[in-house]
């Protein structure tokens, strides 16, 4: 739905979009404003980011061929 937003919200405007997508506006600014500022990312998300670096990594170091279970093992090495 961000996406749409973003692709239409310079012919339509964002509230009128939300008003017919089950979405608040202040959702879409708040996503709009997260992907400028990593600094408003939850601890979650920044957590999050860490470790897919380090999943891909486990992956691509075992030939893609480690599965979820494999790749958990190893990152709790």
């Amino acid at each position: 739905m961000i996406s749409f937003i973003d692709e239409h919200h310079s012919v339509l405007g964002v509230e009128p979009i939300c008003r017919l997508l089950p979405i608040a506006p202040s959702t879409y600014y708040e996503v709009i404003a997260k992907r400028t500022d990593v600094g408003r990312l939850s601890a979650r998300e920044r957590n999050d980011i860490a470790m897919k670096v380090e999943i891909c990594r486990v992956f691509n170091e075992n030939f893609q061929v480690y599965g979820v279970r494999k790749v958990w093992r190893q990152l709790q090495r």
